[in-house]
C-alpha cells in the first residue's frame, strides 16, 4: 500500500492508505522523494475557502456558477510540487530510464504511474539536486508572472509578498535587469529579499509603501508591481504604488470579495492596468514560444546553473508522515516557515 494526505474536512489533514499501481504497457512508476507543501493554493482547500468547494465550474463556459460544487471532501493528494525517482517501467518502455529523477505534479502521495511521454518531458537536468524538483511548478508561476508584467532593463519592480512566489519573483526579475523592491510584513522574509538580491524591502505594518517607492524613482512610482500575496489590502497598494498607465500584475490566491479594492481613486485617476497572472495560460503575444513545460524547464536549468538559489527558500523538511502537522503549522502561524517539504525518506 501506498501513502497520501487527505483532506477530511475543514482544516483536517491526515496520512492515509491508498492502492499501489504496478506501471503498465508504456508507463513508468515513481516513488516520490520530496513533496512541497503550497501554502497558498493548497491552504484553500485545507481551510475550505476555495471556490471548486462551494461552487461548480463549468468548464464550457469558464464560469463558476451555483449548484453543486466540482470537488468535496474528502479531498485526495492536493499538491503540485513533486519529485521522484523511476522505480520501474512497463512493457514497450525504455529500462535506462530506472533511477532517473523527475519532476511533476501528482499531488502528497508516497507514489504515482505516469505515461512514459510525460516522465521523458519532465527529467531533472543532469546535475540538479533532487529536492530542487519541488519548485518546478511555482517556479512556473512566478515566471508567468514575470512574462506578463514585461520588465525591462532598468525599471523598477515592487513585488507585494515574499513568500514562495515572491521570493522566486523578485529574483527573476533582477534576472531581468530590474531594481527590485520586495514588500511583505514578515521581517525573516524581508531579510532573506535582500540576501538574495532586493535592493529594498519594505514593511507595510510601519512604511508608507506608495510613497516610499514615489520618493525614490522622482515621483514616478514603480514601473510595474507584481502582487503575489493574494491580500486585497496588497493589490490596492499595489494599485497606489505603480506608475501612471502602467500594470499591477495579480499573481496572488485571492478568496472573496475585494472590499479593500477602491476602484474610483488611484486606480481609476492613474489609468491603472490590473493583469491576471495564472498558470492555465500565458501572455497572449508569448503563447507561439512559451508554455508551463517550457517555464518549469526554464526555472529549473537555472537553478542548477546557479543562477536562482531556489534551496534557499526551504525553511522546514518534515517527514511525509507529519504533514498533519506541517500544514496546522502553515495555517496557523504561517510566518514561521517559508517552503516546507514533505520528505518520503528515499533520497538517502
Amino acid at each position: 500500500m501506498g501513502r497520501l494526505v487527505r483532506f477530511t474536512s475543514p482544516r483536517t489533514a491526515e496520512v492515509v492508505d491508498f492502492p499501489d499501481q504496478p506501471a503498465g504497457a508504456g508507463e513508468v512508476r515513481l516513488q516520490t522523494l520530496y513533496s512541497g507543501i503550497s501554502a497558498g493554493t493548497e491552504l484553500t482547500a485545507y481551510r475550505g475557502s476555495n471556490p471548486y468547494l462551494n461552487s461548480e465550474w463549468d468548464a464550457e463556459r469558464r464560469l463558476f456558477v451555483p449548484g453543486d460544487s466540482t470537488h468535496s471532501y474528502p479531498l485526495d493528494g492536493w499538491g503540485y510540487e513533486e519529485v521522484g525517482r523511476v522505480e520501474s517501467v512497463g512493457d514497450d518502455v525504455d529500462p535506462d530510464l530506472v533511477g532517473r529523477l523527475v519532476w511533476g505534479t501528482w499531488g502528497h502521495r508516497s507514489s504515482v504511474v505516469r505515461p512514459v511521454g510525460w516522465v521523458q518531458e519532465r527529467l531533472l537536468p543532469e546535475g540538479s539536486t533532487p529536492i530542487a524538483g519541488i519548485f518546478a511548478k511555482i517556479g512556473a508561476i512566478a515566471l508567468n508572472a514575470i512574462l506578463d508584467a514585461d520588465i525591462h532593463v532598468g525599471e523598477t519592480v515592487a513585488v507585494f509578498g515574499a513568500g514562495v512566489p515572491g521570493q522566486i519573483v523578485a529574483q527573476l526579475a533582477r534576472l531581468n535587469g530590474a531594481e527590485v523592491i520586495v514588500v511583505d510584513p514578515v521581517a525573516a522574509r524581508r531579510e532573506l529579499a535582500e540576501r538574495l538580491g532586493a535592493s529594498l524591502t519594505l514593511d507595510p505594518t510601519t512604511d508608507e509603501v506608495a510613497e516610499r517607492v514615489r520618493a525614490l524613482t522622482g515621483n514616478r512610482g514603480a514601473d510595474v508591481v507584481i502582487e503575489m500575496s493574494g491580500s486585497y489590502q496588497a493589490l490596492q497598494e499595489a494599485v497606489r504604488t505603480v506608475a501612471y498607465s502602467s500594470r499591477v500584475v495579480a499573481g496572488g490566491f485571492f478568496q472573496g470579495g475585494a472590499t479593500a479594492v477602491r476602484l474610483g481613486e488611484e486606480y481609476h485617476h492613474n489609468r491603472v492596468a490590473i493583469i491576471c497572472s495564472q498558470i492555465s495560460g500565458v501572455a497572449p503575444v508569448l503563447q507561439h514560444r512559451w508554455d508551463e513545460l517550457r517555464m518549469s524547464r526554464t526555472v529549473l536549468t537555472l537553478e542548477r546553473d546557479g543562477r536562482l538559489p531556489l534551496r534557499d527558500l526551504i525553511t522546514d523538511i518534515v517527514a511525509a508522515e507529519d504533514a498533519p502537522a506541517a500544514f496546522e503549522m502553515l495555517d496557523s502561524a504561517p510566518e514561521k516557515a517559508l517552503q516546507v517539504v514533505l520528505d518520503y525518506g528515499l533520497d538517502r
